[in-house]
């Protein structure tokens, strides 16, 4: 099996790198199954999900979820399929948002750590269920680069997705970093 990590910032072109990617790795026997973890909650975002889908025409198997991953994807992880996860910080964000009983202008320390609880087991879960496959190309933004953000929310967003993409980095083989629609190999 091989991980794959592929982070960027937004809309460095990092998704079309990694279903390029993980379609080259097909030997024509394994089906490629695209684990969309994105939900659509405004007309931005459903702009977004539909450029992604017109781009992927039918050489995938969707399968929409962010969480309960292994349960999600029973029926498809066996050793020869290839998954592809896009994206890592959309699927934190949702299990952020689950948590709406936050204060965000004021969290409790015990309130994060739940938080923090939460998306971890999830990531755990998605590491542990990537090992049924024989490729996954896991997509996510690269954050940090940029000003501290101004409220808690971003900044506690931006310190739970950086420790998950480097848990993730971390047990990847292989690592990228997109730029421009340009790819780098760092790992």
């Amino acid at each position: 099996m091989a991980l794959i990590y592929v982070t960027g910032g937004a809309k460095s072109g990092k998704s079309k790198f990694a279903e390029d990617l993980l379609l080259s790795m097909n030997n024509g026997n394994q089906k490629n199954i695209y684990l969309a973890t994105s939900i659509v909650y405004d007309e931005e975002m459903q702009t977004k999900v539909d450029l992604h889908k017109a781009r992927r025409q039918n050489k995938w198997i969707i399968v929409e979820s962010y969480k309960n991953i292994s349960e999600s994807l029973k029926d498809f992880s066996v050793e020869n399929n290839n998954m592809l996860v896009d994206c890592l910080t959309n699927m934190v964000s949702n299990i952020i948002f689950e948590n709406m009983e936050i204060d965000w202008d004021n969290p409790k320390k015990n309130q994060l750590e739940q938080c923090d609880k939460a998306v971890e087991k999830e990531v755990l879960e998605l590491l542990k269920t990537a090992k049924n496959f024989e490729n996954v190309v896991v997509v996510s933004n690269e954050l940090g680069m940029g000003i501290v953000p101004a409220y808690p929310l971003g900044r506690y967003f931006r310190e739970i997705a950086g420790k998950m993409n480097q848990m993730v980095a971390e047990k990847a083989d292989e690592v990228y970093f997109v730029v421009s629609g340009i790819s780098i190999k760092i790992k």
